[in-house]
């Protein structure tokens, strides 16, 4: 190569940081970024060069890429930063650099599971039972659709607080999610839940508490994910390597 190929990652999971690290590996003259939106204040630290905040929009996406001469963009995001997703998409687009996205499989019930699918969030708050116990591991964001149900119990859990105040009679957690079922189980016994609403995110790292659930035998609520644009994707970092082989 007789320039340095520069490769924007858009992260906000797991895997987008060990592609981050992998990608820098086996592509040693080529610039690697990795871009955080800033929504939460506790990043990790990833050993590779780091962006964080907003673009402002596809166009300024589009700007980005360009002003950086960007050939590869890569959307690493959580599968429900669908705004996210189609900026990304649109700005390729406009910028003219070619797009993959990082796609990881989304969960699926076994024989021993209980669980029902909605289309969103409203869905899913609607079909609540009045009354009920649950685990409401939906994201900071997302939790205000739920807001209104003051009459059951919630526990929720996430990085950082909410914008909007919780009602007095539900309990937050402050923390990432478990990565040990016996701590999930423990968590959910305590609390005497009857129900788990949480989004079909994938991945590993939070299939703890679905694991809890089918030991204890309580049911969840599987909110299933928003529709994104139709782009070349791959479901594994090591997937993701192997097509970046093929442009650079």
């Amino acid at each position: 190569m007789t320039e340095r190929t520069h490769i924007l990652i858009l992260a906000g999971t797991f895997e987008a940081r060990l592609l981050a690290k992998a990608a820098c590996a086996a592509f040693p003259d080529v610039t690697v970024v990795l871009s955080f939106a800033g929504v939460v204040s506790d990043l990790p630290d990833t050993g590779v060069p780091t962006r964080i905040g907003g673009f402002g929009g596809a166009d300024g996406l589009a700007r980005y890429l360009k002003n950086h001469e960007t050939r590869i963009l890569i959307d690493a995001t959580h599968p429900f930063a669908s705004q996210m997703s189609w900026n990304a998409y649109h700005a390729a687009k406009q910028a003219d650099v070619a797009l993959m996205r990082l796609d990881r499989p989304p969960w699926a019930p076994g024989p021993e599971d209980n669980w029902t699918f909605v289309p969103d969030m409203a869905s899913a708050a609607a079909g609540l039972d009045t009354g009920s116990r649950v685990f409401l591991a939906v994201g900071r964001k997302e939790i205000s659709t739920f807001l209104d149900r003051i009459d059951l119990f919630a526990l929720t859990r996430m990085i950082e607080p909410p914008a909007d105040p919780l009602p007095d009679h539900w309990r937050l957690e402050l923390a990432r999610p478990a990565q040990s079922m016996e701590a999930e189980r423990a968590l959910l016994t305590t609390h005497r839940i009857e129900r788990i609403v949480c989004k079909n995110s994938g991945g590993t790292r939070s299939f703890a508490k679905l694991a809890a659930a089918r030991a204890l035998g309580v049911p969840v609520t599987m909110i299933e994910r928003p529709a994104l644009p139709r782009v070349l994707a791959a479901e594994t970092p090591e997937h993701i390597l192997r097509q970046l082989a093929h442009y650079l």
